[in-house]
């Protein structure tokens, strides 16, 4: 019994996604890695342990980290809420939680910095009580938190949705605790899906450039992030320097890339084990 297929055969499809992927991904991170190579070790160890880049990775790695597990926490919450009660105006609290997808991430940044500042919204009352938010680590956090939302919900939503709200019923009636529901019955099915969205978080936040720069206050040593770093290098026209940074980079997102595909091949297996 013959299938009808309507896109072109299994080798001229395999070609066009290799020279499309070779086009768009692998011959700029050749290319990368071809001004990497240039470098003597002793250049490239010099330009990745500077200083300033040291302090711009404890930063990066730092906010996007705690940037995630703020919103693997509200992230939950909120994809629970979305999923589990229905309300009024649910459905614009649903088209919300994309936002930061389509916001353009300079406009997010100004926004933050308008409402964080010292003359801000918000920023004029918290200051004279000592809290400062913008221009300082706290500020890339909340920009972090805010750009990052949206993996945790969305990964997580999903995953909700296919969840009987029987099982709970039948946990109440064995006389579990809601604890107990949500720490035996809940939390082992939402796990892969809530580490997959932490990860995608994170991820997003090692990268972010648009929406930091303008709340973080770019000060050396305390609130620059890296990618405004290798910016830095290429406006000083240090090629070299810019690139060898952004190998750091690029290393550490593809241990992030392995890490979330790591964790949806568990994601999938756990779900095509509990349809067996």
């Amino acid at each position: 019994m013959s299938s009808h297929r309507v896109l072109p055969g299994f080798r001229l499809t395999l070609g066009y996604t290799l020279v499309y992927l070779a086009l768009i991904v692998l011959i700029p991170l050749g290319v990368l890695a071809l001004y990497t190579a240039q470098m003597t070790w002793g250049e490239f160890w010099a330009a990745v342990t500077d200083g300033r880049a040291l302090a711009s990775y404890r930063l990066t790695l730092g906010a996007s980290l705690a940037a995630a597990l703020v919103n693997a926490v509200f992230g939950l919450l909120i994809a629970w809420v979305l999923v589990r009660y229905n309300f009024p105006g649910r459905r614009l609290v649903d088209a919300l939680v994309d936002l930061p997808f389509a916001l353009p991430t300079a406009v997010a940044g100004i926004a933050l910095t308008a409402l964080l500042a010292g003359n801000g919204w918000l920023g004029q009352y918290l200051e004279p009580l000592g809290i400062k938010l913008a221009f300082t680590p706290a500020g890339v956090v909340i920009a972090l938190i805010f750009i990052g939302l949206p993996f945790v919900v969305r990964t997580v939503q999903p995953v909700l949705e296919e969840l009987e709200p029987e099982l709970e019923e039948a946990a109440t009636t064995l006389g579990a605790t809601r604890g107990q529901i949500f720490t035996r019955v809940l939390l082992p099915a939402l796990l892969p899906a809530l580490l997959t969205g932490f990860a995608l978080a994170m991820a997003r936040g090692m990268g972010e450039y648009g929406s930091v720069i303008f709340i973080a206050g770019n000060m050396p040593y305390v609130s620059e992030i890296t990618p405004l770093i290798i910016i830095s290098k290429l406006e000083q026209y240090d090629i070299a320097g810019a690139t060898a940074v952004a190998v750091v980079m690029l290393l550490a997102s593809f241990v992030m890339l392995l890490a979330i595909n790591a964790l949806q091949g568990w994601q999938r297996q756990r779900h095509s084990g509990a349809h067996a």
